[in-house]
């Protein structure tokens, strides 16, 4: 089932307010879990966790930027 635009947009603004903040304090407990290894070591996995988390939410930030595609045009009235 595919997302309205103002859904994905509300989902969107709730994953970058709640969800981005927690995976961060996820991902800075885990690397205090693990004892802080070489400085290099934890350079790859912020950056490796920096990235991973978008690409399951790819869809739901896709096109939220843009115009709503569903608005009608009042411009060509």
């Amino acid at each position: 089932m595919a997302l309205s635009y103002k859904a994905r947009r509300r989902l969107a603004l709730l994953v970058l307010v709640l969800g981005l903040p927690l995976y961060i304090v996820m991902a800075v407990t885990l690397m205090n879990w693990i004892d802080r290894p070489g400085l290099w070591v934890e350079l790859a996995v912020y950056v490796g966790l920096g990235v991973l988390w978008a690409f399951p939410l790819k869809a739901v930030f896709k096109g939220v930027g843009q115009p709503d595609p569903d608005a009608s045009d009042d411009r060509n009235a």
